[in-house]
């Protein structure tokens, strides 16, 4: 794979390579993100051995594997810490991917590698590093508090996707229109960007009439990696997919017979495929929460692949049912960008950013300066030809209903658009930023 991102996380993986000493690194993450292709490319030039984890006889294919990387090795017991043992002096780095197969295979596997990090490797000069893609199974079997390996790492890195500002590395020809287009459907994840090597909707045209097309099963695909029951969970992120941000209407959704959803929830959210939010103004117990979806691909493929499956099965589906939608699906989808785009600009050296509402009233993004009591009312919109007037005049009512600091606090607002009909700088003698896709473009 040919990186065009990631500068960080090299920097920081070559910086643990490099060490001259033993370091231990946990790099997980969802599937597709870009752990595999991450860790190849930064191994490279380097005496590695690489092992990919599957579900079962895992110990006989290690064996295998390390048999084909130095013959010697077949004359040794067929035993993790005779293999890895041995492996301290031979190799620089040892890579073992998706490494929650062997948790599941076998849970002493975690007791093992324990003891080879205590007995066997601590004084080596080997790098050992784990690769995950379960988020959960990462989170509470290698890192977690209870874990045998607790306290071994050195270093952990969870993978994110791509932010959208740094997408123009993928596309440099591309507007910042068609990458909003784009991330729309992909988020930043790498499995789905590089894909899109030709315009955008004959992607999706090709990709919805092809039998081996990948987007059918994707959400299958990537539940089954942390669920072993999935139908629940899948019934709920369609709910929340669907507009069911409320428990109360998520149950009334999915019409099952339990009463308690929050372990499934909570769930959820600790695999990344859900977050819960709060206005921005109260704190996290606030029994005004919300649920929303996290990943752009997973309110795209419920929005519009989930619903049309028999048509696309069939090869019958066609893609203007989506282009003629896409538009007013982006608003949404439009709020992210422009809520990352405000903290890269560090308008106000905000100490807080998210979304705010009280009973019908809501407002995009809203950011917070505690300290110095300032606050920031946003408006997004996925529209030509706006007039920040008449936008600044329906934020400005709202405005008075965010209970916060209301009679000492400085007020800024800005407005987003596609493009302005009117750009205004000051409203009622507050300063108004007004960013069009023009603007956009040049912070891309």
């Amino acid at each position: 794979m040919d990186f065009r991102d990631r500068k960080q996380e090299r920097k920081e993986i070559k910086e643990i390579l490099d060490s001259d000493k033993f370091e231990f690194l946990v790099l997980y993450g969802r599937r597709r993100v870009g752990k595999t292709e991450l860790i190849l490319n930064s191994i490279k030039g380097r005496k590695s051995l690489y092992y990919f984890a599957v579900g079962e006889k895992n110990l006989e294919r290690f064996y295998e594997t390390c048999k084909n990387f130095d013959s010697n090795m077949e004359k040794l017991r067929v035993d993790f810490e005779v293999l890895i043992d041995y492996l301290k002096d031979k190799v620089d780095v040892l890579v073992i991917d998706e490494f929650q197969e062997m948790i599941k295979e076998n849970k002493n596997i975690l007791n093992i590698f324990q003891a080879l990090v205590d007995t066997k490797l601590r004084h080596s000069k080997m790098k050992l590093v784990l690769l995950g893609s379960s988020v959960s199974m990462i989170g509470s079997n290698v890192l977690g508090h209870q874990s045998p390996l607790y306290g071994r790492k050195t270093s952990s890195i969870k993978l994110k996707p791509i932010k959208f500002l740094d997408l123009k590395e993928f596309f440099p020809k591309k507007s910042a229109e068609e990458i909003i287009e784009i991330y729309g459907f992909s988020d930043g994840i790498p499995y789905y960007l590089i894909r899109l090597d030709s315009d955008f909707w004959e992607f999706l045209e090709k990709e919805l009439s092809e039998e081996k097309g990948f987007l059918k099963d994707e959400v299958n695909f990537l539940m089954k990696t942390e669920f072993e029951d999935a139908s629940t969970y899948k019934l709920i992120l369609e709910a929340i997919a669907n507009g069911k941000a409320k428990l109360s209407e998520i149950k009334d959704f999915i019409k099952v017979a339990r009463t308690d959803l929050s372990p499934y929830l909570q769930n959820l959210i600790e695999v990344d495929l859900i977050k819960r939010e709060v206005p921005i103004t109260e704190n996290m117990k606030s029994r005004n929460g919300r649920y929303f979806l996290k990943d752009n691909f997973l309110k795209f493929w419920f929005k519009y692949v989930y619903p049309n499956l028999s048509s696309i099965e069939s090869r019958s589906f066609n893609v203007n049912l989506i282009r003629d939608n896409y538009s007013e699906y982006l608003g949404r989808i439009f709020e992210d960008v422009c809520k990352e785009i405000l903290i890269h600009e560090n308008l106000l050296d905000l100490s807080k950013i998210g979304k705010w509402w009280f009973k019908d009233k809501e407002i995009d993004i809203l950011g917070l300066n505690e300290p110095k009591k300032e606050i920031l009312l946003v408006e997004c919109k996925w529209k030509d030809s706006v007039n920040s007037l008449e936008v600044l005049k329906d934020l400005a009512e709202k405005a008075k209903f965010v209970d916060w600091n209301l009679d000492k606090r400085k007020e800024t607002f800005v407005v987003f658009a596609k493009s302005f009909s009117k750009k205004i700088s000051e409203f009622e003698g507050k300063k108004v930023y007004c960013y069009d896709l023009k603007d956009i473009e040049k912070l891309l």
